[in-house]
């Protein structure tokens, strides 16, 4: 019996890590790291821009047409939104027009505790409380800027400007159950760290003298 030896350590490929494997382990843990960062949720103005926002009423910087105005019928306009992230639960909406001569966008829209699969019709009630649509159930028609609920339409002065009206979605992580009543700056602040990511389309709307 040999003292103060140790015994000689066996070296096979179970117990021996190479810096190849070390390199491999780390890239695998990047990967994932990456998977977990692209679904959390973020600040609602950092979100990525990915969601895919579309109306039958006009195309990506198309004209809002008359009827979907407060100077003609002020129909609300159809929506539908796609490429959602994964984990996306409900989803919210805000339209406002930064060209509104004011300190803040004009908010035309506030809408939120949307079902994820569901999609907006035109010429939606403004009631507070959405019902006897289908797939809408427990859908809220926030404050607009005139501190009713549901859609108040294009309406600018006749001041020589081509405004434009932001239709933003917002994917979120959760059921957040809102009551009824927000306004626009009241549901950012509800959804704050609930935002996957977010998609606008852009309307606009020019009043000219008749």
């Amino acid at each position: 019996m040999l003292f103060g030896r140790q015994s000689p350590r066996i070296c096979n490929e179970e117990n021996v890590v190479t810096k190849s494997d070390n390199k491999y382990s780390m890239n695998w843990l990047f990967a994932g790291l990456c998977v977990v960062l692209m679904s959390a949720p973020v600040m609602a103005a950092d979100a990525p821009e990915t969601v895919t926002v579309t109306s039958g009423a006009f195309e990506h910087h198309g004209t809002v047409p008359e009827r979907n105005t407060a100077y003609g019928d002020n129909a609300s306009i159809d929506l539908s939104w796609s490429d959602l992230p994964a984990g996306t639960v409900q989803v919210a909406l805000i339209c406002d027009d930064p060209i509104a001569p004011m300190p803040q966008p004009f908010v035309h829209w506030v809408a939120y505790n949307i079902p994820v699969g569901a999609s907006l019709p035109e010429g939606m009630a403004r009631d507070a409380e959405v019902s006897g649509v289908a797939g809408l159930d427990g859908m809220i028609n926030g404050l607009n800027g005139i501190r009713q609920s549901g859609y108040f339409g294009p309406r600018p002065p006749v001041d020589g400007k081509l405004h434009a009206y932001h239709f933003r979605v917002y994917a979120l992580d959760a059921e957040l159950g809102l009551a009824a009543g927000l306004n626009k700056a009241q549901l950012l602040e509800a959804i704050e760290g609930h935002v996957l990511a977010t998609g606008m389309l852009m309307g606009h709307y020019e009043r000219k003298d008749i």
